[in-house]
């Protein structure tokens, strides 16, 4: 929802202003002071890696962690801080039990080497993932996205994801793609871009929109109650109407297991 507002402006930085319009992207003043603020606003962003639960499921093998299990010749940690950082996400904050954290830090140390600052918190305990996000309440006072710990997400369009969100302000804006298997995912039903139901692991459903592990969201997202995201929280969101979807044609890779990263070497 738009709201109108008047500003007063130096009249050279008010040329500046126009002479971004270009009658194509960018049609009148509104547009193009609304494009320099998004982008103002996106050139230092917060990601949050989610990699909490228990150590055995996290492990791909005795002594290998998902997030630092290395694919060809980068760990699965450094490629999604990579890609992060070529999408403008300056701070990256990781949550995950000490074991994990300290096989990450070993890898990647406070990020400087790759751009970016690097925060470490540590999971004493949860039951889910609403829990483990739940580690960050105070500790951050805006938008961030959040991102699950088995995921390459090369081809995934960050900036759209990130632009929607901020236009279209929901307390939450999550990834969707499409899936045949509809009983390993959180399942949606859209109505425009509000996600109207969110469904996790039904049986059968006449939907085949699915929910990508990714996702962008604010403080206000703290205030729930219940331990998991895709069961409690997600689904009252919709009920609510504070839940929009991003349908992306591009598709993430999870990696569960060594399995995935031998299809990935070939």
């Amino acid at each position: 929802m738009k709201k109108k507002i008047s500003i007063t402006i130096n009249r050279k930085a008010l040329e500046s202003i126009d002479s971004i319009i270009d009658n194509i992207n960018i049609r009148n003043r509104s547009q193009a002071i609304e494009h320099l603020i998004f982008k103002s606003l996106g050139s230092s962003k917060t990601a949050v890696i989610l990699s909490g639960g228990p150590l055995e499921k996290q492990k791909l093998s005795e002594n290998q962690y998902r997030l630092t299990a290395k694919i060809r010749s980068k760990t699965l940690i450094e490629m999604a801080v990579m890609k992060l950082r070529e999408n403008d996400f300056k701070k990256v904050i990781i949550i995950a039990p000490k074991e994990v954290l300290t096989n990450v830090f070993y890898v990647m140390r406070d990020g400087s080497e790759y751009g970016v600052n690097i925060n470490y918190i540590e999971e004493k305990s949860a039951e889910g993932t609403a829990d483990t996000l739940r580690h960050l309440k105070g500790k951050i006072n805006s938008e961030f996205l959040v991102l699950f710990n088995d995921l390459i997400f090369d081809k995934i369009h960050l900036r759209e994801l990130w632009k929607d969100h901020l236009i279209s302000s929901p307390l939450v804006t999550i990834m969707l793609t499409t899936s045949p298997d509809v009983s390993k995912k959180g399942i949606c039903k859209v109505e425009g871009k509000q996600v109207i139901e969110f469904n996790q692991k039904p049986r059968k459903s006449d939907s085949n929109l699915v929910f990508s592990p990714i996702f962008i969201t604010d403080p206000r997202i703290f205030e729930y109650q219940g331990s998991s995201l895709e069961d409690h929280i997600f689904p009252k969101l919709a009920k609510e109407g504070l839940l929009n979807g991003y349908l992306s044609h591009e598709k993430e890779i999870h990696i569960h297991s060594v399995e995935d990263i031998k299809k990935l070497r070939v």
